[in-house]
């Protein structure tokens, strides 16, 4: 029988179950929880994060990808009004 994680999806991510880190109950939740999509943000640290790079480079790698998976330009699009939006908060 399959049991159900009492951790469902967050905002498009989801949590590792608990039943798959072999516990069956509820794990406390640390500061920073562990998503399924933390692996590729880790990986993109560990094999880029000394390198500096301009927006426009940033601008037309998320082109490039967009082209290569449309299915993913909403997300995408969020990203970029995100990053470019980041500062408004302390403008106001």
């Amino acid at each position: 029988m399959i049991r159900r994680s009492p951790c469902g999806p967050l905002h498009g991510r989801t949590r590792i179950p608990p039943i798959l880190t072999g516990r069956n109950v509820r794990p406390s939740v640390p500061e920073h929880p562990l998503y399924f999509t933390d692996r590729g943000i880790e990986e993109l640290a560990n094999r880029r994060g000394e390198e500096e790079v301009t927006f426009e480079w940033l601008a037309e790698r998320l082109r490039e990808f967009v082209d290569l998976n449309p299915e993913f330009e909403i997300p995408v699009e969020r990203l970029a009004t995100w990053l470019a939006r980041l500062d408004d908060d302390e403008d106001e």
